[in-house]
């Protein structure tokens, strides 16, 4: 049998060795095109099963129909390279594998995730389904599907290992690329491109086609070989880092600011908490509480609790009777003054800041608000020249809370 490593790209050495000693669950695989992520998933799922007599494999697209001429033949393409052909059996009705070497059977089922009932019926009649691979997983439409399948799939073993491989799309705001931003210790985050792949693996075709679209389109180049978020244009924050913010770090803050959007139904109440560095102008956002079908008198509780030294908190203008019950509280708030020109001047300040910095674990709610922030099109697909009033709770409480950094005003 060939060695593993004159199949891998050299990207994929310490993945290779992660994997060997089961340092995680789930792996993200992400890259553009020709960075040879699902040739990698394909050999360690072979491989793997080879060594566990007790492993199986779920082989996943979104839409079942595509199976056959993709993963199928990419693992295929595997036991081929890898020349165990003798070992392994398939069949395409319904679409399996079969490694049937030393009294084995460990088999890999193909389903779509058209039809979720087929998912949840499959069963082993040996070992368990200690491989999973989501192929261009963000074809699904999230993670509560994947989840559920997941559920359904991580049973009765001891060491399971989850791929998913994907293009990442344009947009910040899909699903997908929000996902891997959250921390796990279970998980793994890589990414990968065309140039750590030998080139003779490629085709000195593919190369030039990469040149040219690099020389003529190159955000377009960015996306699609070296599989970069570049967003479709429409993004209203593009100065956003999203990161842990320490302890030490918000020990040192000296320029706090506190902001409060009301909510109480549809829409949430949201109360932020964040720092200014006028100097470097960046602005730090590290604290928030966001709750649907909060009271007054309790979002008065939680304020109080971080807000220990009772400073100012700007509100909303929009509900006097929410401000004179929160004053009631013997809470320090004021009402934001606004203006015709609030919205457009407040976001156009955020937008010219240096850095906005979020951290996505305090506020997640906020990482989400700012990141999916997006202007809309109209019927001819242009973006509109207003900014949308919709899922942009924290930006207002912010713009609130900055209201007088924005207009030169120090607070007595």
């Amino acid at each position: 049998m060939i060695s593993l490593k004159q199949l891998i790209a050299p990207s994929f050495y310490e993945i290779h060795n992660d994997l060997k000693q089961f340092r995680h669950t789930h792996y993200w695989l992400k890259g553009g095109r020709g960075s040879t992520k699902s040739s990698f998933i394909s050999l360690e799922v072979i491989l793997g099963m080879m060594k566990d007599p007790q492993a199986n494999a779920v082989v996943l697209r979104k839409v079942g129909q595509t199976l056959q001429s993709s993963v199928f033949e990419q693992l295929q393409w595997a036991v081929s390279a890898l020349g165990v052909e003798a070992y392994w059996q398939s069949k395409i009705s319904p679409i399996e594998m079969k490694y049937v070497a030393d009294g084995h059977e460990n088999k890999i089922v193909f389903r779509g995730a058209d039809n979720p009932k087929k998912i949840k019926s499959i069963k082993f009649s040996k070992g368990y389904c200690k491989y999973i691979w989501y192929e261009e997983v963000d074809e699904f439409a999230g993670m509560e599907e994947i989840r559920t399948i997941n559920q359904s799939l991580l049973r009765g073993g001891s060491d399971f290992v989850v791929f998913y491989s994907y293009n990442p799309p344009q947009s910040q705001s899909n699903w997908v690329n929000e996902e891997v931003l959250q921390k796990r210790n279970d998980r793994l985050v890589h990414h990968s491109t065309y140039l750590t792949v030998p080139p003779e693996w490629l085709g000195e075709q593919f190369l030039i086609e990469a040149e040219h679209l690099k020389a003529v389109k190159p955000q377009a180049y960015q996306h699609e070989y070296m599989g970069e978020v570049t967003g479709t244009g429409g993004e209203v924050f593009t100065n956003l880092t999203l990161r842990e913010i320490t302890d030490s770090e918000i020990s040192h803050f000296d320029h706090i600011a506190r902001g409060i959007d009301w909510g109480y139904a549809a829409d949430p109440f949201h109360y932020t908490v964040n720092h200014y560095d006028k100097t470097r102008r960046r602005l730090y956002i590290y604290y928030e509480i966001q709750m649907l079908k909060l009271s007054n008198r309790k979002a008065a509780e939680l304020v109080k609790k971080e807000n220990k030294w009772n400073d100012v908190v700007i509100c909303d203008s929009a509900e006097p009777k929410s401000i004179a019950e929160m004053y009631s509280y013997d809470l320090r708030v004021l009402k934001a003054k606004k203006g015709s020109d609030s919205v457009q001047y407040g976001i156009k300040w955020l937008q010219d800041l240096e850095e906005i910095v979020i951290d996505p674990k305090r506020c997640p709610n906020t990482a989400r608000e700012f990141l999916e922030y997006e202007l809309e099109k109209d019927a001819n697909g242009n973006f509109k020249g207003c900014f949308p009033d919709k899922n942009n709770h924290s930006i207002d409480a912010v713009r609130y809370s900055r209201e007088f950094d924005m207009r030169n005003v120090k607070i007595g």
